[in-house]
């Protein structure tokens, strides 16, 4: 690895500040899998997500207790 770890973390930290509105004390107290968690919930689903059918039989099934 060429780069260093401190000029890393700081762009890192940036990206977070304005993608997730994180201030730097959040970025520095949050785990790494807490931050992938976050970052992987922001992307869109692999499988193109729900479709309106799923959706609409979710919302009956939901109606009816």
């Amino acid at each position: 690895m060429s780069e260093r770890f401190g000029p890393g973390a700081a762009r890192l930290s940036g990206h977070v500040a304005l993608l997730l509105g994180w201030p730097p004390e959040r970025f520095w107290r949050a785990t790494p899998e807490e931050l992938a968690t976050v970052l992987a919930a922001a992307m869109p689903s692999p499988d193109g997500g729900i479709d309106r059918q799923t959706i609409n039989a979710l919302m009956e099934r939901e109606r009816h207790g």
